[in-house]
């Protein structure tokens, strides 16, 4: 089912900051999907999803690959019959207030700081379609 992704309902958005395991799906340079596991973190009101993740991931490498308008990804988590999908354009971001920013919304969600890492980066997601069943 749709849902609007800048104003889902409570719900939705609920189940977005509970603690799962999620699912990242990139294109490969070949267009094959690559599918990883994830912590993510989503930000209705900009329509935000966040990746952190090391700068020499393959998940990076195939985000970059795509070129300066991103790459079209899709993250998922589901947990018995619910289970929810945000798709949108993904860039690499490697600022280091933007990446601070990500790994404190990590730190929120999943209820741990993940260690330091200066190789950091954040795969920033702007969500376009969201879709899912409670």
């Amino acid at each position: 089912m749709a849902i609007d992704p800048r104003n889902p309902d409570p719900a939705y958005a609920a189940f977005w900051r509970e603690r799962h395991v999620c699912t990242l799906t990139t294109p490969r340079p070949d267009g094959s999907p690559h599918v990883v596991p994830v912590g993510v973190t989503y930000d209705p009101a900009t329509g935000t999803a966040r990746v952190i993740t090391g700068k020499d991931s393959r998940k990076v490498a195939n985000v970059q690959a795509a070129g300066p308008d991103g790459a079209r990804v899709a993250v998922c988590q589901m947990e018995g019959k619910r289970w929810a999908t945000l798709e949108g354009r993904a860039v690499v971001r490697t600022e280091a207030d933007v990446v601070a920013d990500a790994v404190e919304r990590y730190a929120v969600r999943y209820g741990r700081t993940p260690r330091p890492n200066p190789d950091r980066v954040v795969i920033e997601i702007t969500v376009t379609r969201a879709m899912g069943r409670g």
